[in-house]
């Protein structure tokens, strides 16, 4: 499909630079719209520009040509940096810059590094330096962020769609995965494997109780064909150590011990997982592991895991959403979710899991 003379730009690009996020969970919200300028343009070169600590999540992505993996400049001070990025865009000859940030410094990068056809939200006083400034929808905090992402393509004459956001792991990944998994002594053709992630990278007021995620672990454990793997990153690590300290063989803390691509393939290995508003939530949501996910101080209306299987346990007590880091008062939004009720959910999805198996 081609642009015509009422969409913009007017000249079909050829080759087209989009700036992904740069939190986990934004980046994968924002796969649709990979899928779909690739529908609009199948003849396009694409390339997803990505900060390098979430690069990789777009490996295998059969709708992007190339990805261009940088480091974030630590402060506008450090010339080096940032002209090294600007040098990159301009050696790249793009026709098309899509920016789903709303920085200004990834809008001067595409000016400075003679993208054409800049279009973005006209956010953060960098209206000046795009092409095609869009205003910051009014309804911004009522809608998924998948939709905000894909109402920047309306310009273009692609219509919001109904694509959903998808992660792509391979069958090699998927064995290593198993074979990990059979070193530590399980066996996904016979046990139950539910994954859980306590942590959130925002901040506290994100996640749940720690000694709830215990409570739920060691009813699970009543079951002796299930077992449970913790997954964290290195910040969150001390936190699922605590949680895991003393639990039985059954429980296995993969905490700081997995790349990217790694806890991709094992979450996709998941039969269930647990986790706090987070960017393993997307990515459980993305490959389609059914999941429980716990919100108290964001918004599931604006970034809940809604495309994927899932159930959102949300008790939109009156502060909530505050979008807080830390708690100010009593934590009452997440003090209210029980052991039991995500106990019941958890075990739900294991049931529904079971009968499709038996089909």
């Amino acid at each position: 499909m081609q642009t015509t003379s009422n969409h913009w730009p007017q000249k079909k690009p050829n080759n087209i630079l989009i700036r992904m996020p740069n939190w986990l969970g934004d980046l994968v919200m924002a796969t649709p719209v990979l899928n779909d300028i690739r529908q609009h343009w199948p003849e396009a070169t694409i390339t997803a520009m990505c900060q390098s600590n979430v690069a990789s999540l777009l490996t295998n992505d059969p709708n992007v040509n190339e990805i261009y993996s940088y480091r974030r400049p630590n402060q506008w001070v450090h010339r080096t940096q940032h002209l090294e990025i600007i040098d990159y865009l301009r050696h790249g000859e793009y026709d098309l810059g899509l920016l789903l940030t709303n920085s200004f410094s990834s809008a001067w990068w595409f000016w400075r590094g003679n993208v054409r056809n800049r279009i973005g939200y006209a956010a953060n006083l960098r209206k000046f330096l795009l092409n095609k400034a869009l205003h910051v929808p009014q309804a911004i905090e009522l809608q998924h962020l998948v939709k905000t992402y894909k109402m920047l393509l309306e310009p273009m004459g692609i219509p919001i769609s109904d694509t959903q956001p998808t992660l792509y792991v391979s069958q090699e990944e998927q064995q290593s995965a198993k074979e990990l998994l059979k070193t530590l002594g399980i066996n996904t053709d016979k046990q139950v494997l539910i994954g859980i992630n306590p942590g959130a990278a925002y901040g506290s007021a994100k996640c749940w109780l720690p000694e709830r995620f215990k409570a739920v672990t060691h009813r699970l454990l009543q079951h002796p064909d299930y077992t449970v793997i913790y997954f964290g990153d290195q910040a969150g690590a001390p936190l699922v150590h605590e949680i895991c300290r003393e639990m039985p063989d059954r429980v296995v803390n993969l905490a700081g011990k997995t790349n990217l691509r790694e806890l991709l393939s094992l979450i996709q290995a998941c039969t269930v997982f647990l986790t706090n508003d987070s960017g393993p939530m997307h990515i459980a949501a993305a490959l389609k592991t059914p999941l429980v996910a716990l919100f108290g101080s964001t918004s599931d209306i604006k970034t809940g895991p809604s495309y994927g299987i899932s159930k959102v346990i949300h008790k939109h007590v009156e502060c909530s959403p505050c979008y807080k880091r830390v708690c100010p008062i009593d934590f009452r939004c997440m003090k209210r979710i029980e052991a039991d009720e995500v106990y019941e959910e958890l075990q739900n999805f294991i049931v529904k899991q079971k009968k499709l198996q038996d089909i």
